[in-house]
């Protein structure tokens, strides 16, 4: 492997997917990788967006490859793995950090919810995932292995006021991981997700009655506190590092203890 300059590199080279602005915890898992001397290739959805991530790549020590992509379209997330094929010619970790609903069925009961919120919200949520790892498999055989990330939530398992059909596309998300970990398992890639606490993201800000669930969390968790994106981060470097080096197929929880209350 070669970096930008033609010379070798051996310094392990990572795709992030779903960096929106400095609250992303996306971004803060970039931080914590380029910190521990990674390769990063950053994606944008929209061009918008893609001003927020121009501005944070900025910052990174090492300059990362900034590349649009669309989950939603197949013919991008194909061209974004022939962009980096070309540009570093193999891939050591994915981070998959996408998710989206329709507004309006983070709002209406889940029995309202519609047949297209549905699609899309499994579509982008849960199947870019293994759009992904499709794409990223081939790149990371070439290493020898590899190791696959995604996040998700407690609302895959627990109902949470107006989460609705995203805790069904997050559901969805934690039964690829497991699938995928068994398909790719033996090139010697792992597939593994955080379930993280709540955190004031974006995505979050989509969530009605958000500040209401953060409350419960500082109240009844055994750390009384919820979790800052730099944890979940460290977390996320761990497993796509030596030290999760057997471990697949996981849901690695980091809530500040949360998800062990019964009451």
């Amino acid at each position: 492997m070669t970096d930008a300059q033609g010379q070798a590199s051996d310094r392990p080279v990572g795709l992030i997917v779903g960096v929106a602005n400095r609250r992303s915890i996306a971004w803060a898992i970039a931080q914590a990788m380029a910190s521990r001397g990674a390769r990063l290739v950053l994606t944008y959805q929209s061009e918008r967006l893609g001003e927020n991530v121009r501005d944070l790549a900025a910052t990174l020590a090492l300059a990362p490859l900034l590349l649009p992509c669309d989950l939603a379209d197949d013919a991008q997330v194909a061209e974004l793995f022939s962009s980096i094929e070309a540009e570093h010619g193999a891939l050591d970790f994915l981070v998959h950090a996408a998710a989206f609903a329709p507004r309006e069925s983070l709002m209406a009961p889940y029995v309202e919810t519609s047949r297209e919120a549905f699609r899309i919200a499994l579509d982008v949520s849960a199947y870019s995932m293994v759009a992904l790892a499709r794409g990223a498999a081939p790149l990371m055989r070439r290493r020898g292995g590899g190791s696959m990330l995604t996040l998700t939530y407690l609302g895959s398992e627990r109902v949470f006021p107006n989460y609705n059909v995203m805790g069904v596309a997050k559901a969805a998300l934690e039964a690829t991981v497991r699938y995928l970990a068994a398909d790719l398992g033996p090139d010697n890639i792992r597939v593994n997700a955080i379930s993280a606490g709540p955190i004031k993201t974006l995505a979050a800000a989509g969530i009605a009655g958000f500040s209401n669930i953060l409350t419960v969390y500082r109240e009844r968790a055994p750390l009384r506190r919820t979790v800052e994106a730099k944890e979940v981060a460290e977390a996320a470097a761990f497993l796509l590092g030596p030290g999760g080096g057997a471990i697949t197929g996981e849901i690695l929880v980091v809530d500040a203890g949360f998800r062990v209350m019964g009451m």
